[in-house]
């Protein structure tokens, strides 16, 4: 027969616990006595710690202490509970510690023996060790769980997990004070609606917790009978909970009583001074523990508030297109930072992707970034080119910056941004960009290659800065990616070392762009990152912002649009007559001749504004796009004056001012929008299936 056969039938199992590794190892036996699975296995040291008494798990730290200081064997006996705390059985455990750089590895048995019979001298009394040892063990325990609790529900459970020597309550509840009411903070040993009478009651109650947020003294009731005589008003409440003895401890932090702790003991408790000073120790500890969790979520609550607020949603669908966006704040503090993306619709119905990063990670940088950030959003919505976008909000960033200085607060900061303006309809972006990181293109068959852009200093850096445009055409299936360093740099990585971290993703995707961005951030903050960390030493977190826009492939494959240009210079006006005769070759075959005829006359009131009012040449283009009947016609006519025209209300004999006047009876729609230096004044055209008939 197998030795782990003999174990077997004399209830003895092994074990093995790793105090540096955070491991214990049982075979089939021992993992049967601690109500495990009945397999030989290695299991992480709460798992097993969950199975022992918390008084008897203290106790055994001591023990084997002990015997590595006198090299001899620890030998205890320890219960094992259930999930609800319930005594099991009771185990010895002989075992020989062995030392290895001030931690140790724990090898021996596990058998299980006669437990103590209730009403014996043993059912207790302290298993190993003194009542008042244990006590400063489990103290020590309990400020250590507390202290690592990071919310109000995390300091909640481990409170209800605690398990007090020689005299564990069956019952908490945590009451807060919200006003001049007593509330429900959290409860444990009732069932749900229990909490309905205490939930929501006046400080005047006479309750035991009211009274002792009133008087910041704790109240202890040993028996049934304490409780009728001193609190006959509420005593109906507590009676129909079937405990013994109460306790009621004030939670005060920073001299303020927050609240109020009870424990209920089904069992009589006498309450002695070593027992009220454990209670009153664990209160103190509990409302540190709680204070710390309320702060906690206030900044978490502060953090999301701050990134819902500075994080834009992606708005309305883009006919043809698909986009999504990722932002993932800095680790440390509120967890808000410089880096943002944005989409904003523009006048002539394109739309402006940005993305950029304010040099930073503080609240400062968040403040700065949302000033930016609006900034740039009014500077697009006036219908600025994307480079008198990023020059216009350079001079804005330095300025501001500069006012900074004169303040408290000192020290210049930059950004870096990307502004791509999308028309929808051709896939065309112009991209303006201002010492960020260039964008990378997917292409249709999945490969990912990065897209050199021409650009200019960060924001901020000067005033009066010029950023070069660089144009570039989004086929149909093909996708752009626009993201912050923290994407490709977080982890040690430099821009190459990065990039070959994240061309794997991107050509591994290349249909659902919300899985992509998602695979994207997990590839930098995932466990994955971990075992491929870059060259650099510095692995300080960073802000992300991703931001994915595809264009779509049509199955209806539309009619590719038509489109003229002509340039008319100042000295050739009878260019005028050859834009007339371009636009009507154009829509040769509209369907309604009279909005032939108001294009026409529409594109010669306009390029003939340009030649009289001002000293430059004129640009016009025209497209007509869609299917036919359908159809829509855009002209454009745009020159190198700032000074938008105005309308005006010209008499019968007058010989000009009528050029807006007819732009908004014939047109569909219209406007003039600011093009840096210059402007451009533009109308459209639906084609209707069928002209209205002639008289």
């Amino acid at each position: 027969m197998r030795t782990e056969e003999v174990l077997a039938a004399t209830a003895t199992g092994l074990w093995r616990w790793d105090n540096r590794a955070g491991t214990v190892t049982l075979d089939a036996e021992a993992a049967r006595l601690l109500e495990l699975p009945a397999e030989h296995s290695v299991f992480r040291e709460s798992e097993v710690r969950s199975r022992f008494h918390p008084v008897d798990w203290n106790e055994i730290y001591g023990v084997v202490n002990l015997a590595v200081s006198e090299s001899t064997l620890a030998e205890a006996r320890l219960r094992i509970v259930d999930e609800h705390g319930r005594v099991l059985r009771t185990v010895r455990s002989r075992s020989k510690p062995l030392r290895s750089d001030g931690d140790y590895v724990l090898v021996g048995t596990l058998q299980e023996v006669a437990e103590p019979q209730p009403g014996t001298t043993g059912a207790h009394t302290p298993i190993t060790g003194d009542w008042r040892r244990s006590r400063e063990a489990f103290l020590l325990d309990a400020g250590r769980a507390l202290a690592e609790a990071r919310s109000t529900a995390e300091v909640l459970r481990v409170a209800y997990s605690l398990s007090m020597p020689g005299f564990s309550p069956d019952g908490l509840a945590v009451f807060g004070v919200a006003g001049e009411r007593l509330t429900i903070i959290g409860h444990h040993g009732h069932n749900m609606g229990d909490e309905g009478p205490f939930s929501d009651m006046p400080l005047e109650t006479d309750y035991p917790a009211a009274e002792v947020v009133r008087t910041g003294r704790a109240v202890y009731l040993p028996t049934a009978d304490d409780y009728r005589d001193r609190y006959p008003a509420t005593w109906p409440l507590a009676r129909r909970f079937g405990r013994g003895s109460w306790a009621f401890l004030p939670l005060i932090v920073a001299g303020r009583t927050m609240g109020t702790w009870m424990a209920g003991f089904r069992h009589p408790v006498t309450f002695s001074p070593d027992e009220r000073s454990v209670l009153t120790t664990v209160a103190r500890m509990l409302a540190q523990a709680l204070a710390r969790a309320g702060v906690a979520e206030t900044e978490r609550e502060l953090s999301l508030g701050l990134q819902r607020s500075m994080m834009p949603s992606l708005g309305p669908d883009i006919p043809g297109m698909t986009v999504a966006a990722r932002y993932i704040p800095t680790g440390g503090g509120l967890q808000v930072g410089g880096d943002w993306y944005d989409m904003i619709p523009l006048p002539n119905g394109r739309i402006a992707l940005v993305i950029g990063d304010v040099q930073g990670h503080d609240v400062r940088a968040a403040g700065l970034m949302g000033q930016l950030r609006i900034a740039l959003r009014a500077y697009a919505s006036e219908g600025h080119r994307p480079d008198a976008v990023l020059s216009r909000a350079s001079r804005f960033l330095s300025g501001l910056t500069e006012a900074y200085e004169e303040g408290e607060q000192t020290g210049a900061r930059f950004a870096t941004c990307l502004y791509a303006e999308a028309d929808p309809e051709t896939g065309i972006l112009e991209i303006a960009r201002a010492g960020h990181p260039d964008p990378v293109v997917m292409t249709g068959d999945g490969t990912a290659v990065i897209r050199q852009t021409q650009g200019g200093l960060p924001l901020g850096i000067e005033s009066d800065a010029d950023y070069p445009t660089t144009r570039i055409t989004l086929e149909a299936g093909e996708t752009i990616m626009l993201c912050t360093d923290g994407l490709i740099e977080t982890g040690g990585h430099d821009l190459a070392t990065g990039w070959v971290r994240l061309r794997p993703i991107l050509e591994r995707h290349t249909d659902d762009l919300e899985k992509l961005a998602d695979e994207l951030v997990q590839a930098v903050h995932g466990p994955a990152s971990h075992y491929t960390t870059g060259p650099l030493a510095d692995r300080r977190e960073d802000d992300i912002a991703v931001l994915l826009l595809r264009r779509e492939v049509s199955t209806t494959h539309p009619t590719a649009p038509r489109r003229t240009a002509l340039t008319i210079a100042q000295a050739e006006p009878e260019r005028i007559a050859a834009a007339r005769t371009l636009l009507r070759e154009l829509l040769h075959d509209w369907a309604d001749p009279e909005q032939v005829d108001s294009a026409v006359l529409l594109v010669s009131e306009m390029a003939t504004n340009v030649l009289v009012h001002t000293d430059g040449d004129a640009l016009m283009v025209a497209q007509a796009s869609g299917d036919h009947g359908e159809r829509r016609l855009r002209v454009e006519v745009s020159d190198g004056s700032d000074d938008l025209p105005h309308k005006r209300r010209p008499g019968e004999m007058a010989s000009s001012g009528r050029g807006l006047v007819l732009m908004e009876m014939l047109a569909d729609a219209w406007g003039v929008d600011p093009r840096g230096a210059g402007k451009s004044i533009w109308f459209e055209l639906y084609e209707s299936a069928e002209a209205e008939p002639e008289p």
